[in-house]
């Protein structure tokens, strides 16, 4: 493949996201305000924030920031986490140090493009699906057939990005031991983690439980801080953790300093924020629910089962794209269909629609979409 080649995700939103009145479609909760974040973790953080003199942060990240994820993880270390701008560039520097030219990976789909372009720029590369006829589940048995003499890594999403799936604590265990069993890394994008609508559901890090573990995280998603810019990646493996910081010489080299300061006490903090978010996460996916059921003619659901993404199959006779398309113009009401979702590894049924319910404005999104339904 050609690489960069377009991010047809990102290039979708950028066309419209920021033009349209309602974004029912975002990836991530409602974003506070830096007045609300001190009261939810303390106001007397205002004052040290103000004093932050803007300086280069280290590479890694300060040693607070780095204290504070390393206590999201059971077992992971300060010196075993790597800070990023976002959690893009944190995907594409993990794969660029894993992947050679003659290696093989096995990539979970639907997916967030970059999870397999990236892969794709540098190897072979084979796609498992999630069943779309059967909750999105993962068939673990279709991994192991997929992986190969060369195979160096697998890379998995889960809670996943667009539809909320999850497997289950036995199915981690199975991928966890077959790819010991050969040495084969397992990247995982761990950013909807802690949004679990029921906890038992939750899944341990990668970092936590396996050697070869890398896990993905990010403010944006579970604590709706898309805007302080940093993710991490957590690894046991300290040689190879190495290599990745000598990537990020060639990169963002360090993040801004208050995106640091912010990020360490939100997550030290992490507790009423994620509070908050959840429990408007749930009540919205109430909302929406209720709404789709009131067109059974047109939209059928997978409840998922974290997150604040849904993507439910769209039954209307235009198709998915022409829905959107013609939404979004006549109501300023934009949700993302599944055509942006296209895999070069396995078919991806352009059927689906990504609908966001983490923002505040949800209800008036749906009242809009439903008085122009209602009239078709």
């Amino acid at each position: 493949m050609s690489f960069p080649e377009d991010f047809r995700l990102i290039s979708y939103l950028s066309r419209l996201e920021h033009a349209v009145r309602f974004p029912l479609s975002s990836s991530y909760p409602e974003s506070m305000n830096i007045d609300t974040l001190f009261e939810l973790a303390g106001k007397e953080h205002r004052a040290p924030f103000m004093q932050t003199v803007l300086d280069y942060p280290p590479l890694r990240g300060t040693p607070e920031l780095l204290e504070a994820i390393a206590s999201t993880y059971r077992h992971i270390t300060p010196q075993q986490v790597i800070s990023f701008a976002g959690a893009d560039e944190a995907i594409y520097a993990s794969f660029q140090m894993l992947l050679e030219p003659g290696d093989h990976a096995v990539v979970i789909t639907p997916n967030y493009q970059s999870l397999e372009s990236v892969p794709l720029s540098r190897c072979s590369v084979t796609g498992v699906a999630l069943d779309e006829n059967n909750d999105w589940a993962l068939d673990v048995e279709k991994v192991r057939a997929a992986l190969r003499q060369n195979t160096k890594v697998l890379a998995i999403n889960f809670p996943h990005n667009p539809t909320g799936a999850l497997i289950s604590r036995q199915q981690l265990t199975d991928l966890v031991e077959m790819c010991r069993a050969r040495g084969i890394w397992i990247f995982s994008d761990e950013v909807y983690r802690q949004t679990e609508f029921d906890p038992a559901d939750r899944l341990p890090q990668l970092a936590d439980i396996y050697e070869r573990g890398i896990s993905l995280n990010v403010t944006s998603k579970a604590y709706g801080l898309p805007g302080l810019r940093i993710g991490w990646v957590a690894c046991q493996d300290d040689a190879w953790m190495l290599k990745l910081e000598r990537m990020k010489q060639y990169l963002s080299i360090c993040n801004s300093m208050p995106g640091e300061f912010l990020t360490t006490i939100a997550l030290n903090a992490r507790a009423p924020i994620l509070e908050r978010v959840m429990a408007r996460s749930r009540s919205q996916l109430a909302a929406l629910t209720e709404f789709l059921a009131r067109y059974p003619h047109l939209f059928r659901l997978s409840v998922p089962k974290a997150g604040v993404l849904a993507f439910p199959r769209y039954l209307g006779t235009e198709g998915a794209e022409a829905f959107a398309t013609t939404l979004v113009e006549e109501t300023g009401v934009m949700v993302i269909p599944s055509v942006t979702y296209a895999s070069e590894l396995t078919p991806v049924s352009e059927d689906f629609l990504r609908i966001g319910f983490g923002r505040e404005n949800l209800e008036q999104a749906l009242a809009e979409m439903g008085k122009w339904l209602d009239k078709r």
